[in-house]
């Protein structure tokens, strides 16, 4: 698990103009969608427009959407337990305050209208709460392929921030890293550190699938393997040496063996789900050619592989 916290750095042009229009959009009573890959930011971008408005000294609570459907809309508008309690949502709870909604793209379909529908009510109800949303996809798609509710897509989507993956950030790569090393070694005590040319260079060039949220949890644990203040490519979880690291943590917890067919499946359509389905970036990210990807789909496709089946 990535940390959760992440920094808001960085120089790119892209990057700053997301966080200009957050600062904007902060002080007015605007919904807000914003939209990135896993671990680019987008919980942060949240919660600096929440820290930037009028409400900042009000509560600020998320709710996961990928979550059970009951749960979700239970955390949402509230439910009585088996006492006959009402427990509070968080559009109660966060009253003068703000709601993030991340993955909103999972929300249940048969909720989505009902939640614009209050959404739209919230007034009557004296109720004054800004809601964010968070998404890794693209709604617009969703919309157009009956997957989402087009009138909840037009109630974020015209304050939308759109966060760039990290690996498209170039020197901001290096700012980042830097900045978590020191970070990291000042909070444990550690004397001061810096990378070696060729450590820095296989930070700045790795393709970064989790984005910032990834590369502060390598960093961290580079720190601490680092010797004489200097991280070395020695100190460096990353790639296939972080893999197994990983795979040596979740085996310890009982991890299912299978085949390594089956695990190549599972690979791809991990990467395929988390690229939203994008087969060039899925290729890239799993570092086989386009060509050999659309084969192995086609593979998949002839077992009769519902994931594959149904792919667009």
């Amino acid at each position: 698990m990535f940390a959760s916290e992440v920094r808001l750095i960085g120089n790119h042009p892209k990057f700053i103009k997301a966080i200009d229009f957050a600062n904007n959009v902060a002080v007015t009573k605007a919904p807000v969608l914003v939209v990135g890959e896993s671990g680019s930011g987008k919980k942060s971008i949240c919660q600096l427009v929440h820290a930037k408005s009028a409400r900042a000294e009000h509560t600020i609570l998320t709710v996961d959407c990928s979550q059970d459907a009951t749960k979700v809309e239970n955390e949402i508008l509230g439910f009585r337990d088996a006492e006959g309690k009402f427990n509070k949502g968080v559009l109660e709870k966060a009253n003068r305050g703000s709601v993030i909604l991340s993955n909103i793209h999972a929300l249940d379909e048969k909720f989505q209208k009902r939640l614009y529908q209050i959404l739209q009510e919230l007034s009557d109800y004296d109720l004054d709460v800004r809601i964010m949303a968070t998404t890794s996809k693209n709604l617009s798609k969703y919309v157009g392929a009956g997957r989402f509710y087009r009138a909840l897509y037009t109630y974020f989507s015209g304050s939308q921030i759109t966060l760039i993956p990290l690996r498209e950030r170039g020197a901001d790569i290096e700012v980042l890293a830097n900045h978590f090393a020191n970070e990291y070694a000042a909070a444990n005590e550690q004397q001061a550190v810096e990378f070696t040319e060729e450590a820095r260079t296989k930070i700045s060039t790795f393709y970064w699938a989790h984005n910032v949220a990834e590369l502060k949890s390598v960093i961290e644990s580079s720190v601490a393997n680092s010797q004489d203040g200097k991280i070395d490519l020695n100190a460096i979880e990353i790639g296939e040496k972080k893999a197994e690291t990983v795979a040596n943590d979740i085996d310890e917890d009982g991890m299912r063996l299978m085949s390594l067919k089956e695990a190549e499946r599972l690979l791809i359509k991990k990467a395929l789900i988390h690229t939203s389905e994008n087969r060039t970036q899925a290729a890239k990210i799993l570092g086989v050619s386009i060509r050999t990807l659309r084969n192995k789909i086609n593979e998949y496709r002839g077992e009769g592989n519902n994931y594959f089946v149904n792919l667009r």
